[in-house]
């Protein structure tokens, strides 16, 4: 199966579902009433979802960090990549115990008192009760340590009321809520961290191996799109075994997954992450519309030569028709994307992709015009692929 025809197959892969959500839970409004509920899991610790889709602990442990503070620059290349592991979280665990078994990592001092552990630029922390609300963890991994870190890796776990086996991806943000708004499940209103740069080699490296490994057989595999916390000023990503307690404790998934972030982090070469020097000029894009599982990401990001930054469900670009023109929260939130974006793609060529049917006549109009603003290209799918074929 060709590239191309992988990415089509990818597309139709996942289909939305209609997720129970969080009796607190804001965006029932957006879901409909009727979904409201509440779930808990073995351990009797609630779950809460993040526009519908994705389920996490919340915890107030960390709620005192919402103010940030200054944010340093992006480093490149003299930081560390930060692994944060909830231990409440088989997924998320599994993928630890496979990485610290792989290779001999020595246990270091402890973090805000919980375990960590290094290996030549990697350091591992094991965070105790949730990641979505951990702000500003690498900036106090910094006044901890004194290591600037240059990125970070939620190994996690993912919740779909369908069911199905899933291994996924998605970059964090909430760039769409009030600016100000702390987000039900993290993050702060009008912002989005950076995107982790490797999103979409991650992802060409998730279908090549898992469609050829026999443990995984039957799990779906998706990109999700931009959602929850916690607020960070480095690049980020989340990655995740979906969807039930059935497969949350799969070994085999958990070590497809745990390959994939050692055999690129500790790469001496490592294709997957942005190098201005290599891949200055490449295609960048930002996709714009479109449900929860991100099928027009799921294309592009499949093709050679297509980097992925943010994406932004339909109900992350708020919009509302009145008299004065459109208004609604849907600039802020493609600004914010396209800022975050930026700084984890330096010298790329972004553009962005709009699903047309996601939106009405005068919405498509009002991205259009603003993209105009920015200077920034919008793409039809078949564009996207046209201008990363010919560098």
């Amino acid at each position: 199966m060709g590239d191309r025809d992988l990415a089509h197959w990818i597309q139709g892969l996942v289909e939305p579902e209609q997720f129970t959500l969080h009796a607190g839970d804001d965006t029932s409004s957006v879901m409909g009433k009727d979904l409201i509920g509440e779930k808990r899991d073995a351990r009797r610790q609630p779950f809460v979802h993040d526009a519908g889709w994705e389920c996490k602990y919340v915890k107030p442990r960390l709620r005192q960090n919402h103010e940030l503070g200054d944010r340093r620059p992006i480093m490149s290349g003299d930081g560390v990549v930060l692994i944060a592991v909830n231990q409440q979280d088989v997924a998320s665990t599994n993928q630890a115990d496979v990485l610290l078994r792989l290779d001999p990592w020595t246990v270091s001092p402890p973090f805000e008192g919980h375990p960590t552990h290094s290996l030549h630029h990697l350091r591992m922390v094991h965070l105790p009760d949730g990641l979505l609300f951990e702000d500003g963890l690498d900036r106090r991994w910094f006044e901890h340590s004194g290591e600037v870190v240059e990125e970070v890796i939620f190994p996690s776990r993912h919740v779909a009321a369908s069911g199905q086996a899933s291994l996924t991806l998605h970059p964090i943000g909430t760039p769409h809520l009030d600016e100000g708004e702390i987000g039900t499940y993290g993050g702060h209103g009008g912002r989005a961290p950076p995107p982790s740069s490797r999103l979409a080699g991650w992802w060409k490296l998730l279908l090549e191996r898992a469609r050829n490994d026999p443990r995984v057989e039957g799990f779906d595999l998706s990109l999700e799109v931009t959602h929850h916390g916690p607020d960070l000023g480095v690049p980020c990503l989340f990655i995740e075994v979906g969807s039930t307690e059935a497969t949350w404790g799969h070994v085999g998934a958990a070590d497809v997954l745990a390959h994939i972030i050692r055999d690129t982090l500790l790469s001496g070469d490592d294709a997957t992450k942005w190098s201005p020097a290599r891949n200055a000029g490449e295609t960048v894009v930002v996709t714009l519309g479109g449900g929860h599982y991100a099928p027009r990401a799921n294309l592009l990001a499949a093709e050679e030569g297509i980097w992925l930054g943010h994406m932004l469900a339909t109900y992350a670009l708020p919009f509302e028709q009145n008299e004065g023109g459109v208004g609604g929260n849907w600039k802020q939130a493609i600004n914010a994307a396209i800022d975050a974006t930026r700084k984890s793609f330096p010298q790329g060529d972004l553009v962005c992709s709009m699903d047309k049917k996601a939106f009405k006549g005068w919405q498509r109009q009002a991205v259009r015009d603003h993209l105009d603003t920015l200077g920034i290209p919008l793409l039809t799918s078949k564009g996207v692929f046209e201008r990363a074929n010919k560098r």
